[in-house]
């Protein structure tokens, strides 16, 4: 899923046209020449690879509002205008807790409610500890699709594709390189981004 915040770049055929916020380059694929048949401009999300479509018409100050980021939602605070709460019961706070319904075997019932805490407990810490195991496993999934996504778009036809998504793949970051190294320039390094770099940036 895309995020209101994130960063894009264009590319006219093999080179890039701009990149940043999506307002941003927005307006400078508006006011670019005109593509030629054989250099379509394309627009990336730098953080999932997808291409993404711009609606250039209107004024500069409309193509900007309708490609910003989307406001984030407000937050209550406590010198907020707002009807008073219910009075609370005992007991802890609720802290954001939605209720749903879980279905597990007798043993499983059986050992939750064993834990320190109980069940509700012991299924929050499972599922924080198997959030932090899986991270980085996600993450090296995500930047090798985003990577992909582009290969596809812009390299296809490139010498080394084909070794070069099974370096990508088989995470070879030195066969990668190797593979994309003759690519044109913008591409190479664009493709190179997307597939580590988000990683040593930490994002």
């Amino acid at each position: 899923m895309a995020h209101s915040t994130d960063l894009h770049t264009a590319f006219t055929g093999h080179r890039v046209l701009a990149s940043g916020v999506l307002a941003d380059v927005a307006l400078a694929v508006k006011h670019a020449p005109p593509p030629s048949p054989s250099a379509p401009v394309l627009i990336f999300n730098d953080r999932t690879g997808h291409q993404v479509d711009l609606n250039l018409s209107g004024t500069d100050e409309e193509v900007a509002a309708r490609h910003a980021p989307a406001p984030e939602p407000a937050v209550a605070s406590a010198s907020d205008d707002a009807a008073p709460e219910a009075p609370r019961g005992r007991g802890r706070p609720k802290l954001g807790v939605v209720p749903r319904e879980v279905t597990l075997l007798p043993r499983h019932w059986d050992w939750l409610a064993a834990q320190p805490g109980g069940a509700s407990v012991a299924l929050r810490k499972l599922v924080e500890q198997a959030r932090r195991d899986n991270e980085v496993r996600d993450r090296k999934r995500e930047r090798q699709e985003a990577a992909y996504l582009f290969m596809c778009s812009l390299a296809g036809n490139l010498p080394g594709f084909e070794e070069a998504t099974r370096a990508l793949y088989a995470d070879d970051r030195k066969r990668y390189a190797e593979q994309v190294a003759s690519w044109p320039e913008d591409v190479r390094n664009y493709a190179l981004r997307l597939a580590w770099e988000a990683d040593n940036a930490g994002a």
